[in-house]
C-alpha cells in the first residue's frame, strides 16, 4: 500500500509540473508578422515602387549608354586616337556613374528596409510583452526555430491583429 501510495503520488506531481510548461510556451512567425501586417505591407508596396522606379532609370541609362558605345565604335577608324581615347574615357566614368548610382538606389531601400523592420519589431516587443503577460505565457518562440508544433500554439494572427490596431504605418523617412 505504502508504494502505491507513493507511486500516486510521483505520478500527480509529475503530471502537475508538466502541465503548466505545456500551456506556458507559444510560438508566432515574425517574418510572416514583418511581412502580412498592414503596416508591413505599406513598406514593402512603398519600397518594391522604389526600387523598380530606380531600376527603370538605371535600365534608361544603361541603353543609351550602350547605344552611345555603339556609335563611338563606329566612328573608331574616323576619329583620331586621341579622340577615340577621350570618348572612351568619358563613357567609362558615365558607367561608373551608372554603378554608383546602383549602388545608391540599392543602399537607400535596403537602409529603409532596415529601418522599418526595426521599427516594427520595435512596436511589436511590447504588443507580445502585454500579451504574454495577460495569458500568463512564460516562452515566446519564433516559428522559424521549430521544428514540429501543435498549431493551437501558433499566436501569430492574434499578435498581427494586436499589432494592425496599434501600428497603422510606418514613417520610411
Amino acid at each position: 500500500m505504502k508504494y502505491i501510495y507513493n507511486f500516486v503520488l510521483i505520478l500527480f506531481v509529475v503530471v502537475l509540473y508538466q502541465q503548466p510548461l505545456r500551456s506556458e510556451t507559444y510560438f508566432l512567425d515574425f517574418k510572416y508578422i514583418l511581412d502580412q501586417s498592414n503596416a508591413g505591407k505599406k513598406v514593402n508596396k512603398i519600397l518594391k515602387e522604389e526600387l523598380d522606379q530606380g531600376v527603370k532609370k538605371l535600365k534608361n541609362s544603361e541603353v543609351k549608354l550602350q547605344k552611345e558605345e555603339k556609335d563611338i565604335i563606329q566612328q573608331k577608324k574616323l576619329l583620331s586616337p586621341e579622340d577615340y581615347k577621350k570618348k572612351i574615357t568619358k563613357l567609362r566614368a558615365k558607367v561608373t556613374s551608372l554603378q554608383k548610382e546602383r549602388n545608391t538606389i540599392l543602399n537607400s531601400v535596403s537602409k529603409k528596409r532596415r529601418k522599418a523592420r526595426t521599427e516594427l519589431l520595435t512596436a511589436l516587443n511590447p504588443i507580445v510583452k502585454d500579451y504574454m503577460s495577460e495569458k500568463n505565457i512564460k516562452i515566446v518562440l519564433d516559428k522559424k526555430t521549430i521544428l514540429l508544433g501543435d498549431e493551437k500554439l501558433d499566436i501569430t494572427n492574434e499578435i498581427m491583429d494586436l499589432l494592425n490596431k496599434k501600428l497603422t504605418s510606418i514613417n520610411l523617412n
